[in-house]
């Protein structure tokens, strides 16, 4: 799955969480979701978007980069 970087970090934003509390929300490392974040990290496992797109309150589908058809 290729994860949006910059939806995530604007879900995130918008439900007024720090990195910190989403590491607690999916127990996934701060530094790994910051480089998410980012757009540094170009695949991962859909169970960690899922993860995420829980603690965010929003489908996964929302948190990933689609590509774009002709």
């Amino acid at each position: 799955m290729r994860p949006h970087g910059q939806a995530i970090r604007a879900w995130r934003l918008a439900r007024k969480l720090s990195i910190r509390q989403v590491e607690d929300l999916t127990g996934l490392n701060r530094g790994y979701l910051s480089r998410l974040e980012r757009g540094q990290i170009r695949t991962t496992a859909e169970a960690r978007i899922q993860r995420v797109a829980t603690a965010l309150d929003v489908t996964p589908d929302l948190l990933e980069l689609k590509e774009k058809t002709p």
